[in-house]
């Protein structure tokens, strides 16, 4: 059986790899419903929910990274949350993550590029 780590690795790995391979329905697993995707920046347009991150993962978006190296590490977890970093190439991401009765879920995200 995978400990927590190992499914709470595989919800961001699902979520980027589903990127770079254009596999909606593997991103799709990664992600909460309610998910929200924001850049510090105070650009509203720029604020991402889970449908449109599917449909661009639909239309191949991802596709186009040159560099589709992820490093990830593990901040905290206390109960069924989670607070991870994770290091795409070429952005910083700061996931927060909840357990769900389908697994672990990426709740939200902060990124900017590096």
């Amino acid at each position: 059986m995978a400990t927590d780590r190992e499914l709470i690795t595989q919800a961001v790995q699902d979520c980027f790899g589903g990127r770079y391979e254009a596999d909606v329905a593997r991103m799709d697993r990664a992600l909460h419903p309610d998910l929200v995707k924001r850049p510090p920046a105070e650009d509203d347009e720029a604020i991402l929910t889970k449908e449109p991150m599917l449909q661009a993962c639909a239309e191949g978006e991802g596709t186009r990274a040159a560099d589709r190296w992820v490093k990830i590490g593990i901040v905290d977890a206390c109960g069924g949350i989670v607070s991870a970093v994770v290091r795409p190439a070429p952005y910083r991401e700061y996931l927060h993550l909840v357990r769900t009765g389908d697994g672990w879920k990426i709740a939200d995200a902060l990124w900017l590029p590096q």
